[in-house]
């Protein structure tokens, strides 16, 4: 399936990111939004651009957010997007900033992924269930468990956590969130022993359908472009890339990433 001409631009697919992953702290300094929560998930705990737009004070401006994350006791992360202002690369690289953590957007007309799922429970925030199958995930650290928790209390959109259950047991887990005709989901986990069963699909299918059902008719997900069977995944349901972004950050700061995540 390939995305058609009226899809969300880039912009729009940002602006959605940062309605979906809520953070604590948020500041505007030129183009930047200056995100901040518990150091957690990388999207609430970075800076990103939101217009290409040509900045005569780039150098300041990096070195003003350089300063706002230290003051917090955070690590300096920089979510380089094709929004990131001309000279942004070179200037984070005169710094000593390296790339980490390529993730692949994708995206998708709603209505060919939507399906319900009677073996699908929908809740307003997450419950232990819902908590216990995130944490299978690799990925998951103190830090983002805790901004997990927090974050159904902070949505200003609609948004839904989804446990799949066999035999009464929580076997996957996802949230998504309706943001007008964009909608986006997170924190796709099953647990390992039925992995590659189909059930991540099943759950992705039920949040679409819970989505579309507040009107949403685009879904777009975040992906790492190292994890090829998620990748593989959205592929199988007709999903296709976007854009990409990277993460900049510092070397002195990726000792304290691999404890934030």
């Amino acid at each position: 399936m390939k995305l058609g001409v009226d899809q969300p631009d880039i912009a729009a697919l940002e602006h959605a990111c940062l309605t979906a992953v809520p953070a604590q702290r948020v500041a505007f300094d030129g183009s930047f939004v200056v995100r901040a929560f518990l150091g957690g998930t990388g999207r609430a705990n970075a800076a990103s651009s939101l217009r290409p737009e040509l900045d005569p004070e780039l150098a300041a401006r990096i070195a003003r957010i350089e300063r706002r994350y230290e003051a917090l006791g955070l690590p300096v992360r920089f979510r380089s997007t094709p929004l990131d202002p001309r000279g942004m690369a070179e200037l984070l690289r005169a710094r000593g900033y390296v790339m980490k953590d390529e993730t692949i957007i994708f995206l998708a007309p709603i209505q060919g992924i939507a399906r319900a799922d009677v073996a699908v429970r929908v809740l307003s925030a997450p419950d232990e269930d819902w908590m216990a199958v995130t944490a299978t995930a690799a990925h998951q650290v103190p830090a983002r468990r805790a901004e997990k928790e927090r974050a159904a209390d902070m949505m200003m959109v609609p948004a839904a956590w989804l446990v799949l259950y066999e035999d009464a047991k929580p076997m996957a887990c996802i949230s998504v969130v309706a943001d007008g005709a964009l909608a986006g989901f997170f924190d796709l986990a099953v647990v390992p022993e039925a992995r590659r069963q189909g059930l991540g699909s099943r759950i992705t299918r039920a949040a679409a359908q819970w989505a579309a059902e507040q009107g949403a008719n685009w879904l777009w997900a975040q992906v790492a472009s190292a994890n090829q069977a998620s990748c593989a995944a959205q592929q199988s349901l007709g999903m296709r890339e976007a854009y990409r972004y990277v993460y900049v950050v510092r070397p002195q700061d990726k000792v304290a990433l691999l404890h934030f995540g």
